[in-house]
Formats: C-alpha cells, structure tokens, sequence
C-alpha cells in the first residue's frame, strides 16, 4: 500500500457568485486541509470574520462559488494496480475531476469520498480540481424539492449534510464555510487493503478482555489474504473469506479502563496486519480501553432513569455540552484540543457531550479523552430541526453513520450514541408538527435507521432516540423520565427555579454571561462600547439575548450602566445561576444521575453560554463549575420546606468527620453554632439537619450561615444581594512577586461574597488558580496569578475592577 498526501501546492479562486472587484480572475494560495474564510484572510482579501461588524460585510460568500486546485506528479498505473483518490472530507458540495475527468461528486461533510483514479491518473505531472458549490443554494434547491420543513434558525441547514451551526446558531455567526477540511490523499495498492476495522471490546464476567475484530478486506487480486491481529503478547490469525474476516483475542486479567475520578485509564495497542501469501500488505493501529457500559432505564417507582454504568459501577456525570471549538475548524489543533479537555478534567468533568448541531469530532478529541476519562456522550448530527427522510438525503445519513460508527467505536470514551438534539420536543412540544402536513420529519432516522446501524455495527454501547427522551408516549421533556434539557430558566423564569425539577438526567441547563474581558476588547472596539453597541449586539446572537441577561440579574443584582459593572455583574450572575443548578442536581443523587452544563467551549467571540471563551480564556462561571463538581459537596438546599445542609460524596471512600456550623454577622460576630456529624456513605449523599437558631436570623440583611467541614464550604445568605447590608469595602489585599507570577494576599475585613481577580485586565495571558470565593471576616486566602508578564505596577492587580467582589456590584444599587 503506498500513500501519497496530496497537500501541497493548492490554489483557490472564485468561480461564481458575486464577488468583490478584487477577486474576480484573482487566484491565491490555499491550504489543504482549510477554508476558503481562511485563504482569502491569509491572502488579505477579506477582513477577520470574527472583529467587529464583518460577519455582515461577509455574507456574499454564501452565495459564491470556488474552484481549488493543485498539481502533483506520479507514475502512471501499473498493470493490476488499485489506485484511489481519498476525501477524508470536503466541505460540501463539490466536483472533483483529476486531468479534466470528473471522478464524482460530493454533498455530505460528515463522511469521506473515496473515487476510483485508474482511468486518469498520468505518469509525470497531474492537475487535481475540486470545484464547491454554495451550499446554501443547493441547500434550498434540495428543500425545493423534497418540501420546506421547520428549523430553529433561517436558513435550510436541515436540507444538507453540513455542520448545522455553520449557518449561525444562537451562540455562533453565520458563516456559511466551504473548503478541502480534512485530508486528501492518492492510494495505490496491487494486494489488498483493510477497507473497514470493527474491534467491539468487551470484558467477561471473569475479567477476561474479549476484542471481536469484524474486518472487510478490498482486494486487487486472488491471491490468499489473512489477517494478524496483535494485542500485546497476544496475536490470532484467521483467514479472509471473500471480503470479510473475523478474528476474537482474549487478554487474561485486563485493566479496565474508568471514568475521571474512579479509577486508571489504561489503554492497549491494537494491531492488525494484512498478509496477501504472508507478506504484510496494510495494517491498522487504534489504542483501545476494555470496560462495559449501560445505561440503566429500568422503570421505578419515580419514573424511568437515566444512570451510567461503567463497570458494573454506577456512574454521576459531571460536564458539559461541548460545540466546535472554533467555526473555521481547520484551526483546532491537537493541542488546543488538548487543552480543552484538560480544561473540563480540572473542573471535575467526567463527561462531555458532543452536541448534535456541530460535528463528528476529530480523533484528537477522542483520544484526548480516552488518556484522561472523560466519557463521550455522542450525538448525531441533527438538531433543533425536522428533516426529509426521502432520497437523496437519507443515502447520506446512512453512509456518514456507518462510516463515524466505525471510525469513533475503538474509543472506549465514547459511552453514548444519541439520534439527535430536540428534534422530538420540536415535533411534541413547539407547535411544530402542523407544519408538516404529512412529510416525514426524522423519526425514522432516530427510532430505526440509526438504532439499526448501532446494533449491527457497535453492539457493544447503549442508544438513546434524542436528548431529551423520555420512553414510549410520554413528553420527552418529562422530569420524571430519561433525559432533560432545562430551558425554562433562561428563557422565562428566574435561576432559583431549577429547584421546581428533579430531572433523571440534565442533559442540557445553562445561563449566558460575556467573554473575559480582554476577548472582549480584542474582538470588539465600538466607540463608545455598551452593553447596546452594535458590534457586542452582533456577537449577541440569543433571541432577546441582553433582556433575558438583564431580567435574570435584576432579582438579585441591580443591573449597571456602566460597562465594565455590567461585564462583571452579568458573568457572576451566569456563574451563580449554573452553580445552582448544579449543586441542585448532585444533592439529589442517585435520582438524578447527570448534569451536563451547556455550554463548555465557544466558536468565537460571543456573548453565550460558554466557561471557556473563544481565547481559550476561562470565564467566572468555570470556576464555579470547578468548585459544584468537586467530588465532596456541602450544599444548603430545601427539603420538606426548610433549609438543609447535603453532604454529596463522589469518593470511593466513606466521608467522615464533624461539620462546623453558624450563624453569624458580616462582621464576624458568631450568633449561632452547632457540630453535626459527618458519615456518608461512598458515591452516596447525606442530610445534615439544621436547628432552628442557625436557620432564623436576627437581621436577615446583615448575617450568613456557614457550614464546613475538611476543605468543603457551604455559604446560606436569608436575603438577595440587593437587599443585603454588604461592606462596600469588605477587604484588604496586597501583591507579591512569585516564580511564575504573583501572589495576591486578601483578609476579610468583613464578609466578602464571591471574591474574583480578574487579571487578564492587566496581563492578558493571566490565569489565576480559584474565583468566586466568599470570606468571613477576619480569614484570609491567597490567590496566585501565573503570567508570563513582568508589570512595572503589580498593585493593579489590586484595583477595584480587577480585584472584585458581589458586594460592590450590590451596593451600587445605593448609587442608581
């Protein structure tokens, strides 16, 4: 087998469209695997899409049409030989002709082409052209024919096979993107080749690892082909009968693979070789995992659940919902892939779910997660849309399904197929199924097609239709049943409503807050910049996005006018909304068995849901993300209507030991005390009842509760942050130079709520270790700041706007 990439030497110009002056004829270098966005801002013919108002001085594109095209020299085909042209992925709708022969078409980004180049392949120098089309006309020409359908958002994306958010989504732009996106090569044998590998890894009752390897075998000849597959020390052969072969290794007393935070994440090579007469011809290389997973649905007395097992262990899902890391996805790397999931690893997560409006992710994903335990909850991509499940279109679903099931299926991360994302609330729920009158909407993809594909492809994991699902006739949003995505708050109630449902499963639950601010102030420079200027409004892409932002603030937080007031007000209420939803989910533990923050990561520069911003910059929310996924939680949440402290343990160990609680003032004066004892059981949760003289404060206005125990806090305020007495002046601080950076010092002069340094305002490449952490008076905490940059005036770091707290936003409510 020889294998020749074919990504050098590319050139990319406009074919058709309406396209500025200075493109017409012009021809400029391109880079394969890319974006035509990416090309033309390389070349300097195009603004960055992502500063300022340019998303709208870029809608042209949509309609244009490119031409790529690259030369390469190669030998002529031998007598006998295979030669292929393989497209890991062209975004979308092309033609690829080699020496001017068309050798097919394409119409789907989530698969690959592979086209038979025998007939045009040259000896010495070939031209190679792909040609796209724009996929929003052909996306409306498909819709013309196979009939509208409804969809969340304006344009068709439902009427194609392309990522869905490249059309815009309500956290991302409308950047309609067409390119070469993924690998491009020419392969030529004369023996054979694997065509497909399937390893389905499972674990025998006596802890034995069984590796049924499935392979198909595409060969150029008769000769006599077997296939060697190598695990370790162990190897089996077994001969290929006609195109397929079938081999099973056992590893005696294998390592299991864990989730984060229940054990090792050990990984073994597999090899598998192809011998034509005994000679190797082509070979497969894939680490894999060995453990089981379920997901436990056995109806109860409360419902139906919805509870990973790994290993026989039944699994919390600590995560979040993670979208593509950037829009133009050529510039994720490994290594920012990397970076994000050690992102969600140091917050706790031991799950992510990739959302169905993005993409099949690449492999850098998912090995990432297979080194470091996070589970991978995958959906397929369809979302928030109805859609035709006539030809042509459900020839493509069938072939990108069949080819990403093979591909992600050696992961052991991957614990979850999901059918789509709110397509079925759509259909039962939003006043959508009149729309249809009669045409087909999806559900055969979800409840047949795609349940088919898994059984017979990857055996080994469990299915779910949708998210959220609940089984059979009852609304797939019911609390009570399966997996739920909870939109209420946000869209029309306040945070503290979360505590109105005890979900199964929270698949999806979130609140917006802006980028850090030095994302801001990179991407945005509006004279003056409000919270109302037009470019932050164009990087505002919710529905009433700063209205929903405001009436979420104003129950507990008076809403500033001030810019940079507004920025910190609004990120701390996005941070205090999901750690309540969180630390709500966990305390009732096992009945609710996951929640999935929305959203992890962003696509560029937004006002949205994220923890990490499109800058890779983590927001006040990660933080508080961070501290209501620890593995040992106090929380304050009500039960039988009145206030109780829940011990949640994520340990395998027993926690044990003697909570502090009181009452006291701002000022540091202890009004109440008690000593509860701790012992809750592994992977379990606890309730702390608490007396009436801790619970009815003197002064509602001046006083908290506070309960701890090891390195676990819990904070209970009697009134809103608006109504609250807060010390406008809470604290003392002072800087000092570290290796790496600073160390800020702080004491409590007074009770401090949701301290936050805020240090990127004064070196944009700070991070600093913790945030969001409230003092009684008279303690101290010590943060450290890791920077690269040596400040001529390191008390910056202490300004008020940098060195922050919830007591300032709430007393200027004094000042409005």
């Amino acid at each position: 087998m020889i294998r020749m990439t074919l990504h050098d030497g590319w050139s990319l110009r406009a074919v058709g469209g309406q396209v500025p002056d200075a493109l017409a004829d012009r021809r400029v270098l391109a880079q394969v695997p890319g974006s035509t966005h990416l090309d033309l801002l390389a070349a300097g013919l195009i603004p960055d899409p992502y500063l300022d108002r340019n998303e709208a001085a870029l809608t042209w594109m949509h309609r244009a049409d490119w031409q790529y095209t690259t030369t390469f020299r190669a030998t002529g085909p031998r007598p006998g030989e295979r030669t292929d042209l393989v497209f890991e992925g062209i975004d979308t709708i092309a033609t690829v002709e080699l020496n001017g022969d068309v050798l097919g078409h394409t119409a789907n980004m989530h698969r690959g082409y592979r086209f038979d180049a025998r007939g045009s392949l040259r000896e010495g120098l070939n031209e190679l052209t792909v040609s796209l089309s724009s996929a929003l006309t052909h996306a409306e020409e498909a819709e013309a024919q196979l009939g509208w359908r409804k969809r969340a958002y304006p344009h068709p994306y439902n009427a194609l096979r392309k990522m869905a958010c490249s059309f815009g989504w309500d956290w991302g732009p409308d950047l309609q993107t067409a390119g070469i996106w993924k690998p491009v090569r020419l392969e030529r044998w004369d023996a054979g080749r694997l065509a497909q590998v399937r390893p389905l890894v499972t674990v025998d009752p006596d802890g034995t690892g069984r590796v049924d390897v499935r392979m198909d075998v595409d060969s150029a000849d008769d000769r006599e082909y077997t296939v060697a597959v190598t695990i370790g020390d162990d190897q089996v052969r077994a001969e290929v009968h006609g195109t397929t072969a079938r081999a099973t290794v056992l590893v005696p007393d294998v390592r299991l693979w864990w989730p984060l935070g229940y054990g090792d994440q050990p990984l073994y090579e597999l090899t598998v070789t192809l011998l034509a007469d005994g000679e190797p011809v082509d070979s497969f290389r894939h680490r894999i995992g060995f453990r089981t997973v379920t997901v436990d649905t056995e109806p109860d007395e409360i419902g139906t659940p919805f509870t990973f097992v790994v290993n026989g262990k039944r699994v919390f899902a600590k995560g979040a919902n993670w979208i593509p890391d950037d829009h133009f996805l050529t510039r994720v790397t490994a290594q920012r892939t990397a970076r994000r999931i050690d992102q969600a690893v140091d917050a706790h997560m031991n799950m992510l779910r990739v959302w169905g409006g993005g993409i099949y992710e690449t492999d850098d994903f998912y090995d990432a997660c297979d080194e470091r335990g996070v589970m991978v909850w995958q959906d397929f991509p369809f979302s928030c849309a109805f859609y035709a499940e006539e030809e042509p279109l459900r020839h493509e679903v069938e072939a990108e399904a069949r080819e990403n099931i093979t591909r992600l299926l050696p992961h052991p991360s991957l614990v979850l197929w999901n059918g789509n994302n709110e397509n079925l609330p759509a259909y039962t729920d939003w006043n959508w199924r009149d729309s249809l009158e009669g045409r087909s909407w999806g559900l055969g993809y979800y409840t047949e097609l795609l349940p088919g594909l898994v059984a017979e492809l990857d055996p080994t994991r469990p299915y779910a239709p949708g998210s959220p699902y609940s089984p059979g006739d009852l609304p797939p949003n019911d609390a009570h049943h399966g997996t739920r995505h909870e939109w209420d708050v946000w869209n029309a109630v306040d945070y503290t409503h979360y505590r109105d449902h005890v979900p199964r499963f929270c698949s999806e639950f979130g609140f917006q807050g802006p980028p850090t601010w030095t994302t801001l102030h990179r991407w945005i420079h509006d004279e003056p910049m409000t919270p109302a200027s037009p470019a932050l409004l164009l990087h505002q892409k919710a529905e009433d996005g700063n209205g929903k932002l405001h009436r979420g603030l104003e129950p507990h937080l008076p809403v500033p006018t001030d810019l940079e007031r507004w920025h910190w007000a609004t990120q701390l209420n996005q941070a205090r909304a999901v750690r309540f939803g969180i630390e709500h989910f966990r305390s009732w533990w096992p009945r609710t068995a996951g929640a999935l923050v929305w959203q992890l990561n962003d696509c560029w520069p937004a006002i949205s849901w994220s923890a990490v911003d499109s800058d890779e910059r983590p927001k006040p929310l990660y933080y508080a993300i961070r501290q209501a996924f620890t593995p040992r939680l106090l929380t304050v949440q009500p039960r039988e209507g009145r206030p109780t402290l829940v011990a949640v343990n994520d340990y395998d160990q027993p926690w044990t030991g003697t909570v502090l609680a009181t009452r006291q003032t701002f000022a540091g004066e202890v009004l109440a005390t008690a000593e509860l004892p701790l012992a809750v059981p592994p992977r379990s949760t606890g309730r702390l009842d608490l007396a009436d003289d801790l619970l009815k404060p003197a002064d509602p206005r001046t006083e908290v509760l506070i309960a701890a125990v090891d390195d676990a806090r819990a904070h209970h305020l009697f009134a809103e942050d608006r109504d609250l007495a807060y010390d406008p002046a809470p604290f003392t601080a002072r800087v000092l130079p570290v290796a790496g950076g600073y160390r800020i010092d702080v004491r409590a002069t007074s009770y401090v709520r949701d301290l936050a340094l805020l240090a990127d305002k004064v070196a944009p490449d700070a991070i600093v270790d913790d945030m969001l952490v409230s003092l009684p008076a008279r303690e101290t905490r010590s943060f450290l700041v890791r920077t690269s940059t040596n400040l001529h005036e390191p008390s910056a770091l202490l300004g008020p706007e940098v060195l922050c707290c919830a007591n300032l936003v709430a007393r200027a409510a004094e000042d409005l």
